[in-house]
């Protein structure tokens, strides 16, 4: 490891205008040392920092110090009978699909996005459009090692070390630096799904479709219009998908990137009824399709730095989940809201989380329905329409993502997240994080 001055402002996702860390550490996997210096040493706090793909502050430490762990790239065991890999944690789950799908495995749980590292897998418990059936990343985790501030190298599995391992799947990086993990893959067929796409018009009609799906289908996740006219809130378009058998298809990975950084958001009022309105009405195939993995898994990944479309003032994305019959009362109130603050989201998706646990004690899916919006940052306003949106969550006994969060109230992370206080017992002292100061600051 070695110190270095930041070279320039860290950014998250959403490209919005936190401080940059006061110091930076490089780690790979040629370093002849990765043990951590004592914490008495470093006179600051520290985060682990992957691909930087979450959303607000979770991964950022302004003013303080930040751990770049892409350097750990390595697969270091592989047993292809039974699916179990063991990698570095900077490994991009690219990396682990380009190398596991050939011979017949998939990541067991997916984002949207391919670009985001094991490490940040595990630290924010992602989820996928299967976690009716699979559960959140953390269940296919067999064990990780993790190193602490105070030289310790843990090797930590859910039956020897249960608290710590249930603070570290979805604990933001707190509980020290996560140098490799072990994983539970999953046996698929090929690249090819068969996906069924079905158009609704309410949200009554989303939850029978959504219902019927859900019982045939192992991924499930809808498009939903934000900014359609009053009489027709809550249509959209649902999408259901099973692994088949079938050849890659030409063609359907390839990225295309924006040509300029637009100096403005391409995102506003009129681009985004055109948008919604198309993309609503347009044809939809009779039966099943065979589709690739890519586009149904990662359609933005087909933009590189698609972020960019919001212009430099960046983006919020707003990700929250509420108990399903809760759900059906809030979800029109949230979309009011959006169309009377004439905001809206293209990328607005709504889905059903399963009833299998998460292990973390900050880990987000839970059952119920799931709604993720992206909103230009317009400022103040933005930040306004975004704590009544929260309050309608919070009062419905929901919860909101940390990992898609840049202005989360302490009083709805603390709703949010009740069992939160126990994680002070396993936060490696030399670890902190804008999100978490900001979010226990009054503690």
């Amino acid at each position: 490891m070695s110190a270095t001055a930041a070279r320039s402002v860290r950014m998250s996702w959403g490209r919005l205008p936190f401080p940059p860390p006061a110091r930076e550490l490089t780690v790979n996997s040629r370093s002849a040392e990765l043990a951590l210096e004592p914490a008495a040493s470093w006179q600051t706090s520290w985060l682990p920092y992957g691909n930087g793909r979450s959303y607000g502050d979770s991964c950022l430490n302004g003013g303080a110090g930040v751990i770049r762990t892409r350097g750990l790239d390595k697969l270091i065991a592989w047993d292809a009978q039974r699916g179990v890999l063991e990698c570095e944690a900077g490994v991009l789950l690219q990396d682990i699909i380009g190398f596991a799908l050939p011979q017949g495995w998939f990541v067991p749980v997916t984002p949207g996005t391919q670009f985001v590292t094991v490490g940040g897998a595990i630290a924010n418990d992602v989820h996928g459009k299967n976690h009716h059936a699979a559960g959140s990343f953390s269940q296919h985790v067999q064990s990780f090692e993790l190193l602490r501030s105070n030289g310790e190298r843990l090797q930590v599995d859910r039956a020897g070390q249960p608290s710590l391992f249930a603070a570290t799947v979805g604990g933001l990086g707190l509980t020290g630096l996560l140098a490799r993990a072990t994983l539970q893959l999953k046996r698929v067929p090929g690249p090819t799904l068969l996906e069924t796409k079905r158009r609704f018009r309410s949200f009554d009609e989303f939850f029978a479709v959504d219902t019927e799906l859900r019982a045939t289908h192992e991924y499930t996740v809808a498009w939903i219009d934000c900014v359609a006219p009053a009489g027709e809130r809550g249509r959209g378009i649902y999408g259901a998908a099973n692994h088949v058998e079938g050849p890659a298809m030409h063609g359907a990975g390839r990225a295309r990137r924006l040509p300029v950084d637009p100096p403005v958001s391409l995102v506003g009022p009129l681009s985004l009824r055109l948008f919604n309105a198309a993309y609503f009405r347009q044809p939809l195939a009779d039966g099943p399709q065979r589709v690739d993995y890519r586009p149904f898994f990662y359609p933005l990944d087909g933009i590189e730095e698609w972020n960019r479309i919001y212009g430099p003032r960046g983006f919020f994305q707003f990700q929250c989940v509420m108990p399903s019959e809760a759900a059906r009362a809030s979800l029109p109130r949230l979309l009011e809201l959006i169309a009377r603050d004439g905001s809206g989201s293209f990328l607005a998706v709504l889905k059903t989380f399963g009833e299998l646990p998460s292990e973390g004690l900050l880990s987000f899916a839970r059952p119920g329905t799931t709604l993720a919006l992206d909103f230009a940052n317009r400022g103040d306003a933005t930040r306004r329409l975004i704590a009544e949106l929260e309050a309608i969550v919070i009062a419905a006994g929901g919860a909101l993502y940390p990992a898609k969060d840049a202005l989360m109230s302490p009083q709805a992370f603390r709703a949010s997240y009740p069992r939160w206080q126990a994680m002070h017992a396993s936060i490696d002292p030399a670890f902190s994080s804008q999100f978490w100061r900001r979010v226990t600051a009054d503690a």
